[in-house]
């Protein structure tokens, strides 16, 4: 742990904005294997379901072992590079401004009602999708391919994932899914954070914790977990959307429409604990690396400062 409190050195949105980013692409790094099985999952069982086929896999962990199996460890971190690179322009908007544009809409006021920071998140969560959703999409496409489904892999690179989805899509197939995209930021992002920010200051003020390890992970597993609960249904309609064939759905609603006239109610929340998972220990390890980070970098800029 840093050697002071977070109070003695406020972090500025410059290093709000890069800690941010990095922490996310850190929390990618370590549960990205979760987000593979989950993803893979659900484009087996739409494909089983598309061809009449057997879905080969059973929960997330059977999943896994499937693809280390039979399509080798590397392919849990398929489309890594894009993931990586949403999450430094994706977190770094979303998470990084997050204080600074709560601060914009109480105008600098001390007190911060539930309103604020539910705008302040639904704001920060929109900008995000607008600029990162292309590789998001790309992320999708290619976490989503499965060899073992006996078809060859339909992008190569993440370079060529960009260059054939404009090719056979148009500039805006690398932004379909906005519109549920955005609906499901502005609802993982008021979620996570306000939920992160509530818990952490209800432990400050009704607990001996303070500002250190032990409550940034107990706000963080509370945020993962009621993120987790909000935002699973819409987080399924997007990923069956954006993975979707050309004409499969005419929009987001007609897929959320198909889901729920063929496969009934639950499947809203199918791969709920494996998204639990990944969502549980990612939202652990981005916000106590984002905590550390904000003080690594005030402490090191202070520690430069005083050396000049």
């Amino acid at each position: 742990m840093v050697g002071f409190r977070p109070a003695d050195v406020p972090p500025s949105a410059a290093v709000k904005f890069v800690g941010a980013g990095t922490a996310a692409c850190i929390a990618d790094l370590l549960t990205f294997p979760l987000d593979t099985a989950k993803i893979q999952g659900e484009a087996r069982g739409s494909a089983a379901t598309w061809s009449g086929s057997a879905v080969k896999y059973r929960g997330v962990f059977g999943t896994i072992a499937t693809m280390v199996r039979t399509e080798g460890p590397l392919s849990l971190y398929s489309g890594l590079v894009a993931g990586l690179q949403r999450q430094m322009s994706f977190a770094s908007v979303r998470i990084g401004l997050y204080d600074s544009v709560k601060q914009f809409y109480t105008k600098g006021s001390d007190h911060v009602g539930i309103w604020s920071r539910l705008l302040a998140g639904s704001t920060t969560g929109a900008l995000a999708v607008a600029i990162a959703q292309p590789t998001d999409v790309v992320k999708v496409r290619f976490q989503a391919q499965a060899r073992s489904l006996g078809r060859a892999r339909r992008y190569c690179s993440t370079v060529d994932a960009y260059r054939t989805i404009a090719k056979e899509e148009g500039i805006c197939g690398l932004w379909k899914g906005t519109a549920p995209n955005i609906a499901r930021n502005a609802i993982v992002n008021c979620t996570e954070l306000v939920t992160y920010d509530f818990i952490k200051d209800m432990l400050l003020s009704s607990t001996p914790l303070t500002d250190n390890l032990p409550c940034h992970f107990a706000s963080a597993f509370g945020a993962g977990l009621c993120t987790t609960v909000i935002a699973s249904p819409v987080d399924v309609v997007k990923t069956r959307y954006m993975n979707s064939a050309v004409g499969q759905y005419s929009s987001v609603l007609n897929c959320a429409a198909a889901m729920m006239t063929n496969e009934g109610p639950r499947a809203f929340y199918k791969g709920f604990i494996p998204s639990f998972l990944r969502l549980g220990s990612w939202n652990v390890v981005m916000f106590v690396t984002y905590e550390q980070l904000k003080r690594a970098m005030m402490a090191a800029n202070h520690s430069c400062k005083a050396y000049l």
